[in-house]
């Protein structure tokens, strides 16, 4: 089994155009941080506009997991997120992953599906 995380940020408070701005910086500076990252199988950014976002990890085991996890909570308030967003993670979860399926459409990796 795949190791998971999950870290989501509320956007009920959040500045006006927090969405635009959420997905240029995964555009030119997330994606470009995890392409290729030791240990993670792959990162997915996911967006409910004035509801939350998150990042939904898949590691190749615990260990990398948990590492990344201890890390990331250590600094969760100063994360580029929380300052985009104006405040900290309201979930920083862990899970394990069951399965994951591709489609007949394919998986592709890209820094940007917004707009």
């Amino acid at each position: 089994m795949s190791s998971g995380l999950t870290v989501r940020w509320s956007l009920e408070n959040a500045p006006a155009g927090v969405e635009q701005t959420l997905a240029e910086y995964v555009r030119d500076t997330s994606h470009a941080r995890f392409e290729g990252m030791e240990g993670l199988k792959f990162k997915t950014w996911r967006l409910r506009a004035g509801e939350w976002f998150e990042g939904c990890y898949v590691f190749a085991d615990a260990a990398a997991r948990d590492g990344f996890q201890e890390t990331f909570a250590a600094g969760a308030a100063e994360a580029p997120g929380s300052q985009i967003i104006g405040s900290a993670p309201i979930l920083i979860e862990a899970c394990d992953i069951v399965a994951v399926a591709e489609g007949a459409e394919g998986f592709s990796t890209a820094p940007s599906y917004w707009g």
